[in-house]
């Protein structure tokens, strides 16, 4: 394949990637946003134990966050932010992770992509590819500062990018090709 082949390939995939896919904000009057809230909450509850079979899987994968953006993306911030509440304690509730400790830092992060995504499916209108990846970016980079305002300790504050980056890709990716099937339901 030449220049041009490649060129057009490429061009493909932007179109396909930036193809329009509606995205809904349900408010809290409207029973469908408990509904999947809790299909959310149960996907951040699965996810996370596969992950937990693999060594450090949960500091590698960042397994509850996923289902959140997916949430906060497709349905609006109410479902986002009712999704990042309950899934960091009902894990921690149900198996002891994430600890004690670790919850509010966990929170802080769920509701800060919440709200990224919200904000950024308001923005793009559609599924955006690199709205996903600002989304993730942004709630991760935030996190991590306010991690290390609160902490006192970078080595931890940076724990997602040092040994988090396959589950920062699988957010970005993943989530924009689950959003993007979404559509068909």
């Amino acid at each position: 394949m030449g220049y041009i082949g490649y060129f057009r390939t490429v061009i493909k995939i932007i179109i396909v990637m930036n193809t329009p896919v509606k995205n809904y904000s349900l408010n809290l009057a409207n029973t469908d946003t408990y509904l999947f809230s809790v299909i959310f909450v149960a996907g951040n509850i699965l996810l996370p134990q596969l992950t937990h079979l693999i060594p450090q899987g949960g500091l590698i994968w960042l397994p509850i966050y996923f289902f959140t953006l997916v949430a906060a993306y497709r349905y609006g911030i109410h479902v986002g932010l009712l999704t990042a509440v309950l899934s960091p304690l009902a894990n921690h509730l149900l198996f002891g992770m994430p600890p004690a400790a670790a919850l509010p830092i966990i929170m802080t992060k769920s509701v800060l992509l919440a709200v990224a995504a919200s904000i950024a499916a308001k923005r793009f209108g559609m599924t955006s590819f690199w709205g996903i990846l600002l989304t993730v970016l942004a709630y991760q980079l935030i996190g991590t500062s306010i991690e290390w305002a609160v902490g006192k300790d970078f080595t931890m504050a940076v724990q997602d990018f040092r040994i988090g980056i396959p589950g920062i890709i699988l957010q970005w990716i993943g989530g924009y090709f689950v959003l993007r099937a979404l559509v068909k339901i």
